[in-house]
Parts: C-alpha cells; structure tokens; sequence
C-alpha cells in the first residue's frame, strides 16, 4: 500500500516539474534584460540601499540572481531580505536552498552545511572573511548558533580565487554581517515567534509552546569633522524544546565469526580470516531504545561600529556573542550485551544481521545532559583609499568557543533476583530475544513472553553511575593584510596579501564511575525513584516499533539516595590519554590580477592568480603507563597504574593553489563561465590529536607484554596532511529577464591525500621497559581519485499567465556527483603494513567522501497577490557517508532524506507583518547505518515544528 507521504510527495514533484516545463517556454520572451556593461566601463553597482527596500519574494529572488550575474566567479548568493522571508530558524536552514548547497539536519535544526553533496569537512566558512570556531572540533560552523537577523549576505562561492582565505575544495560560504552605514537610515525592528512542537505535546507535565524574541537597531549619524558614524546592536533570546524519539547501538561494532555459536560474546574475525573464506556477520555492542525531553535556551547579542572619518576611510569593528544552554533528559532501555549468544543469524548481502536469535542482560539508563556553550567573536577592518586607484585594507579577528557537558548516569540491570530477593520467571540476569531488521529500518525485537520491560521489580543488578565531563576549547587569532592596485588597459588590477592565523584546540573526557552492590539499596532506592513512562505515542510515526513503554527512574533521585550528592564531580585529574591538544599556525600569501576586455569579439573578464599556504601543526598527547604484574603460573598480565608520559608531535605542509577564472559574455542574455584552481581542505583539529586508545586484551595468562594488548588506536593523526584536489568547472547561463535564470555547471575534481588506517610501531614503557608496540592510525593515501559532478538551476516568475496566476513563481536546483574517492573503516578497512607497505584487504567496503551525497535536489515554489505571500521548500538528499569529529572512527553512513517547509505571511502595512512557518512537515527521521548499510546504527525522529510570529519595523 502507498503511505500518505509517499503520496504527498508524488504529487509535490509532479506539481514541481509541471512548474518547471512552464518555466522554461514562454518566460525567454519576457522582457529585455539590461546589456552588461562593456569591457572598458564598471557595471552600476547594486547598492545596499537596494537591497533593503526589497519587500517581496519575487524582488530578493531578482536579487541573488543580479548577484550571480555580476560575480567574477561561480557564486550563488542570498540576500538578507530573502532570509527574512524564507521559512527557517537559522542560517543553515536558508543556505540550503541554494543551489547545491545541503544541510545536515538535526532535531535542533541544521549542523553542517554542505556544498555540492561534499560534506563540510571539505568546506571553507567564514564570519566576515575570518574563520569562525565551534565546539564539536571540526571546522564546521554551528549555523545554529548564529541568528539569522545578524547577516545582510551569504555567499557561496564555487570556484576558488587567490584572494580567498584557504580551505573550501567543495567550496567557500562567506557570511557578512550589517554595515550600519550602508542603511543610510534608522531601522528599528522587534519580532515575536511563538513555537509549538506536538511531539513536545504528548509529554506529560511539558508545554509544547516556546518562543524566540529578536530586537535591533541601526542608526546613521553626521558628527562633523569626525566624519560618518553608524551602529548596529541586537539581541535574540530563543527557549524552544527538541524532543526525540531515538533507537541506537554503539558506536562499536565487531565482525563476528558465524561458523562459531558461542555462548558468549561472538568470535571476532580478523581481515586474514575474513578474505580466506570465514562467514562473518557485523553486531553491535548493544541496543537501545531511548525517550527523552529536551530544554534549548540561546542567548545572542550581535553589533558593529561604523566609522568614516573621511572618505578615502572606512573603520568597521563587529561583535557576536552567543550561549547556549542546552539540557536532555534521557531515558534508555535496551540489550546491554548485543553480541552475547547470537545464534539463528541470518545473514544480508552486505554481512549485516537480518535477524538472529539471543540472550542478553536487559537494562535501563537514566541521564541528565547539559550543555553550556558560549561563543565569542570579534574582529576589526580598517580601509584606506590614500589615492585613486591604491586600496590598503588591515584585518584582524578572534573567535572562541567553549563547550561544556555533564552528563550524570545511572544504569540498573536484570538479575536472577527481583528487588525484593524472589526469584523471576526466567530466573536468569539475560532474557532471551528474537531481532528482525528486515521490517523496515527500524528493528524489531520480540522478548520472553515472561519479561516485562515496564517491571520495575526486575531492574535489580549492577547499579552504576558514571559522571561524564567533555570540555572543548576552540580558539582562532587572525590577522591579514592586503592591498589593491588599479591599473589600465587588460589588467585593470593587482592585488596582494598575506595572512597569519592560530588555532589552538584543546578538547577533554573524564568518566568518574561509582558502583554499589546492596540488594536492600537497590530495593529502597528502586521504590524511592520511579517515575512514570513520560510520553505517549513512542516511536508511533515509525513503521515498525517493538515497544511502547519501559521501566524510568529519576536520575538525580538516584545520585542523591545512592551518593549523598546529585553531582559527585569529576576524578580531580582531567589528564586522558585521549585528550586533544592541538595547535595550527598558518602563513599564508597571494598575488592576484584581475583583467577585463575582449578576446575575438567577445567580452571578457575573471582573474588570475597564486596563493602559497604554510601549516604547522604541533599535537601534545599522554601515553597511559602500565604495570606488569607476574601471575604465579609464570605468566604475566597488564594493569594501568594511573600514571602519564607526555608526548609531542609536530608536521608541516606547503601547498601553492593556482587558479584563474574567466566569464565570456556570448551576448547581452548569455554567459559562459569557466574556473580551473587548485583547492586543500585541511583535517578537523580534533583529528590532529596525538592521543592513543589501548585496550587490554581479557584474561590474565599471557607470556608476552605485546601479547597481553589487544589493540592501540590512535585518536588521532597529528601528521595527516590536508586533502588536496585539482579542480575545472565550465557554466552556461542565460538570462531571459530579471526573473529568470536558467544556469548549468560540469566540474571535476582530482583529489589527493584520502584517507585509510595504516599500522606503526611506536615505542611504550611497560613496566619500566620500552616496547615497540603496532598503532592504528589514519594516514594520507598517495591514490588518486575523481570527482565528477552537474549542477542546474532555474527561477522564473510567470509573470506572463493573467491575473491572479502572474504572482506564481518557482525555483528550482539539483545537482548530480559521481566519485571514486574511498574511506576505509579503521577497524576492519583496508590498512597499510607500514613495514611493508602492503594494503591488506578489509571486510567492509570504503565509503565515500564524508557528506557526498549523488543526488542533491531544491525546489521553492512561491506565490505572492497583494499583501499576501505563500511559499513551500521541499529537499532531497540521497544517502551520505558521515566522519565522526575524529577521522579515526568506523565507518556511518546517513539515509537519504525528503524535508518540505512552509511559509504563509500577510503584509499589515509597511511597519507590520504576520508569518506562519512549518518546518519538517514529512516528519522525515534520521536513519544512520553503521559500519555498512542496512545495518541500522541510529533512528531519531522528532517531528514538524510550527511558528506564528509578529514583526515590527520602525524607521
């Protein structure tokens, strides 16, 4: 049977293509579009004046196409007004429906944006043309964390050019925030936005409504000698909630030996045996169903100063502050040993579980998260003009984020023994189970008929409680210098520049875990602490549930009556061997020429140029000591004795990007665009940690140390080196009027640097002695691989159907990408022999690109008649391979998603305006898959949001 959605979504693209047949006949015999200026004059600039009288979607759509048109490169744009008006909470959300650019969308709304289906680790973002921190130890832009009213434009650009800050290979997206001055007007505005989220609705003792509150101001004034003064201040506050409706597993997955029926833990696998023939299946860890209730507090305070004392300068400073204060309540059930006495397997094409047959200890987990994050950024632009044709600019920037997360646990198991001693049903701690993953891509688990997950009296056993503590701190200082000279004739001008920047990312993990094992605790704790199952309706919109219900506790109720305290602390010492310490400092400069003129008749104009990049890295790490300890059989065993050796590790880099870009105009309608560049994306800082996992193997009777440790991983590879790509893009436009734009990209990228796990021997101390033990990292693949990818986009306004239909208009984007480029999984991919340099073969298939996606799809349809303006946006992006923070992860691949938002708003008068939004109206979910596909790692649904808002202009 075909579900709603499938239906609605049918309709919707039906609707979509019949919109774009009609957009492409009789929109070309519209109006004449002005004639681009010849080679010998400048094109009249749009100035911010324009941009801001904008008051309906047709004009700001007018507008990112007149700034498509007049870019030097391949650059799509929005304008501020557009994001007021198109439906979305944040940055992220309005960059999306830009052509070819993704967003990776959670219950919060966007984290990542993505550009040309490559995810945002191969992508540059900067806050006034200066790289912006985040606390997730990615290079990655929290759009989340910056309110949309802060910006007067993005940009993104596609092609790359000497003069542009180093890092995007799939490209730049630049934010500029408001320029006071360039108003040439007071603007005072306030807008109200109320929230209503139903699935916050069918939480017991929660109210589903929020709200966010944004006021600002702009003003201009004249002071005399002083010259021109502008300000510009604002301030947003945002309490809203984001519940989930989660199932997950581990992060850890294992390769099992399905020759072998264990009664135990399965057998693990090794790459040898699984490419000699051996059966094998992958299992996670465990498997969880989790309920939880969610508090987000933001609040942000943004402003410039705009000062021009003459005109021949221009001082601009700007100010962003943002915290976020953000809490989970959590509650978990679930099998806490996935891979205990797994048998009946059936195996899928890709080694993933079908369905099997086990026996596992059930718990249930209570936990409080927060988070406090606060961002700060500040910079400073100096212009000056000192003759007609010398432009000198100075630069300077600083942005910090700090995070913060606690998160308090407890954890209760099955046993035996309920809470009162009695003996249960099964009189067993592990209950029997039976998993289908073939219903959908939620799994389906079938317990004892004697096990009921609601039984408080059943969760008896191995009281825990674990105090987590993560901390990361992002720090950039930055400052740059450049200089334009205007010239005469083909090269009308010459531009140079350097840059200097420091990144210092320090990132942290202390685990305090207490255990107690009192059965008369347990029971009088157990009692003292239930609470209710929260919600109704759990995991309902999913198209396969195994429960409804399970047993919850109040966690805090449980530190107090087990420890005497809701927050026992950290351990005291927040040293780790996995800890982060990683400083970056870049040198960078360029040399640029800019030329306009006529080639054979056509007219011309781009840019070429060179940009040299230094990178120095220095990693500082701990490496665990280990004790010996001499067993009386005469073997031996490992034990950590709580003590540390510091370690540092320093790389560097020196890369030259070459680039030039040309824009031939075939006539006054149509263009060709063209775009060759050499582009880096360097690691995530986070990556470039110097830690070491080492995890000991199980048991006591080894006669060897190196025998007696499992496995050394790294968390992460101070020497990786930026992935580099040469890159070549050819576009067409045509512009039929000011309405219309029909435009196609080809590009192709040759990438260097991928990614795969590679194994060498580093030294440890053991018991006094030094040791050569094997370590798995992630190193730099000397493979090349390809990139090729389309990328198409029109807009039109049928202007040219009768009253009322003229108002209707649509925008459309996909863009298609090919690639050979791999990922291996660090576990079980291919990996080198360093000794050798061989590739043993691995037991999971290489992913892709992290965030490729093939097929990237936007379509805006909108209709404007007098006061009253409607629009809907529906995305698609096809399955993606997703990196953790760290490079030296498994393998997560994320399913392909259809969002559709809505916008209704109604103009009062030219001060006041009303407007309704809906957000995620599919109720599409997250569906992850780990390390394969087909093998579910995370489902998340959180359902449509709505807001009803009022906002009023005062000038």
């Amino acid at each position: 049977m075909v579900s709603i959605r499938t239906r609605a979504r049918s309709v919707l693209l039906t609707g979509v293509s019949i919109a774009a047949a009609l957009a492409v006949t009789p929109a070309w015999a519209q109006e004449q579009t002005p004639a681009p200026a010849p080679a010998d004059q400048t094109a009249p600039e749009t100035t911010q004046e324009d941009e801001i009288v904008v008051t309906a979607i047709r004009e700001t759509i007018q507008t990112s196409i007149q700034s498509k048109r007049d870019a030097d490169a391949i650059v799509d744009a929005v304008s501020s007004k557009e994001i007021g008006e198109l439906p979305g909470q944040s940055v992220g959300e309005v960059i999306a429906t830009i052509t070819g650019a993704t967003i990776d969308r959670a219950n919060y709304g966007p984290t990542e944006v993505s550009i040309r289906g490559l995810g945002s680790g191969l992508s540059l973002t900067t806050l006034n043309g200066r790289e912006a921190t985040n606390g997730s130890g990615d290079r990655a832009v929290n759009f989340g964390q910056f309110p949309s009213e802060l910006f007067n434009a993005i940009k993104i650009y596609k092609t790359q050019q000497a003069n542009l800050i180093e890092g995007g290979v799939a490209g730049s997206v630049m934010l500029e925030t408001r320029k006071p001055l360039d108003y040439k007007r007071r603007q005072i505005q306030a807008e109200i936005k109320g929230n209503y989220n139903p699935y916050q609705d069918r939480i017991s003792g929660q109210s589903p409504y929020g709200y966010r509150a944004t006021v600002s101001y702009i003003d201009q004034f004249n002071a005399g000698d002083l010259g021109k003064i502008g300000i510009s201040i604002g301030y947003q506050r945002n309490d809203v909630s984001d519940p989930v409706e989660r199932f997950y597993t581990s992060s850890t997955w294992f390769t099992c030996n399905a020759a072998i029926v264990s009664t135990t833990n399965c057998t693990e696998v090794t790459r040898q045996q699984g490419n000699s023939g051996t059966p094998y299946y992958h299992a996670s860890n465990s498997y969880l169903y989790r309920q939880m209730i969610t508090s987000d507090l933001r609040n942000a305070v943004f402003g410039a100063l705009q000062w021009q004392p003459s005109p021949t300068l221009d001082v601009n400073l700007d100010l962003q502050y943002s915290r976020r204060q953000y809490s989970e309540e959590r509650h978990d059930f679930g099998t806490a040993e996935g891979r205990y006495n797994l048998h009946n397997v059936v195996i899928g094409d890709n080694h993933q579980i079908l369905s099997a047959d086990g026996s596992a200890t059930m718990q249930v987990q209570s936990a409080l998260f927060q988070r406090d994050e606060k961002y700060l950024g500040l910079g400073g632009n100096v212009e000056w003009k000192p003759t007609d044709r010398l432009t000198v600019t100075a630069d300077f920037g600083y942005s910090h984020t700090s995070r913060l997360d606690i998160t308090r646990t407890s954890r209760l198991r099955t046993d035996p023994l309920d809470i009162y001693g009695n003996r249960t049903a099964i009189n067993n701690q592990r209950i029997p189970y039976h998993v289908d993953f073939t219903q959908s891509f939620l799994p389906v688990f079938t317990y004892d008929s004697r096990f009921n997950p609601s039984d408080y009296t059943a969760f008896s056993d191995d009281a825990q409680f674990t105090r987590s503590q993560d901390g990361r701190d992002d720090e950039i200082f930055s400052g740059r210098f450049d200089a334009s000279y205007k010239l005469d004739g083909f090269i009308q001008r010459i531009e140079v520049g350097g840059r200097w920047a420091q990144r210092k990312f320090f990132g942290y993990s202390n685990d305090k875990i207490l255990t107690q094992d009192s059965l008369a605790v347990d029971r009088a704790v157990n009692l003292a602490c239930r609470t209710p199952f929260a919600q109704r309706n759990f995991l309902a919109d999913a198209p396969s549930a195994s429960i409804g219900s399970f047993a919850t506790f109040d966690v805090l109720c449980q530190f107090r009556n087990y420890l005497g305290t809701e927050d026992p602390g950290n351990t005291g010492d927040l040293r780790s061997v996995d800890n982060s310490d990683v400083t970056e400092q870049t040198w960078a400069g360029y040399a640029m020429a800019s030329f306009s003129g006529e080639i054979g008749g056509l007219g011309v104009r781009g840019n070429f140029g060179v940009r040299g990049v230094h990178t120095q890295v220095t990693a500082s790490g701990l490496r665990s000591g280990l004790d010996v300890i001499n067993n009386t059989d005469g073997t031996i065993s490992l034990r950590e004795n709580g003590t540390f050796t510091a370690t540092r590790i320093t790389s560097g880099s020196m890369r030259w990007l070459p680039s030039i870009n040309a824009i031939f105009d075939l006539s006054p309608k149509m263009r060709i665009r063209t775009g060759i560049y050499r582009a880096m994306s360097r690691p995530a800082p986070s990556a470039l940690g110097a830690g070491r996992s080492i995890t000991l193997e199980v048991g006591t009777g080894f006669t060897d140390v190196t025998d007696a440790i499992n496995s050394i991983i790294a968390t992460g590879s101070p020497r990786l080196k930026p992935t580099m790509s040469w890159n070549g893009d050819l576009a067409f436009e045509y512009y039929a009027n000011k309405d219309t734009i029909l435009a196609a990209t080809v590009y192709y990228k040759r990438f260097t640097g991928g990614k795969i796990p590679i194994t060498t021997d580093e030294a440890f101390t053991i018991g006094g002695q030094d040791y050569m033990v094997p370590v798995t990292q992630t190193t730099n693949s000397d493979v090349q691989t390809d990139l090729y990818g389309l990328e198409v986009t029109a807009s039109n306004q049928f202007t040219w159907l009768p009253h009322p239909l003229d108002g209707l208009g649509v925008k459309l984007s996909y863009n298609y990408a090919w690639s050979n480029y791999k990922t291996q999984d660090i576990r079980y991919g291919d990996i080198i022999d360093s000794a050798t340099g061989d590739v043993v073969p691995g037991l999971i298939p290489a992913a892709g690109l992290s965030g490729y996606s093939k097929h990237v799809f936007s379509a805006q349809a909108f209709y404007e008649i007098g006061p009253i303006s409607l629009q809907g946006i529906y995305r698609y992006r096809s399955r993606y391979y997703q990196a953790f923070t760290s490079d030296n992860t498994q393998l997560r691949y994320v399913e392909g998603n259809n969002t559709f938002d809505a916008n209704i708003s109604y103009k009062i008068n030219k001060q006041a305006d009303i407007r309704f939004q809906a957000l995620n109206l599919f109720n599409e979910p997250r569906v992850e898959y780990m390390p394969v596909v087909g093998s579910t790692r995370n489902v998340e649904y959180y359902g449509p949001q709505y807001f009803l808002s009022f906002r009023l202009r005062l000038r």
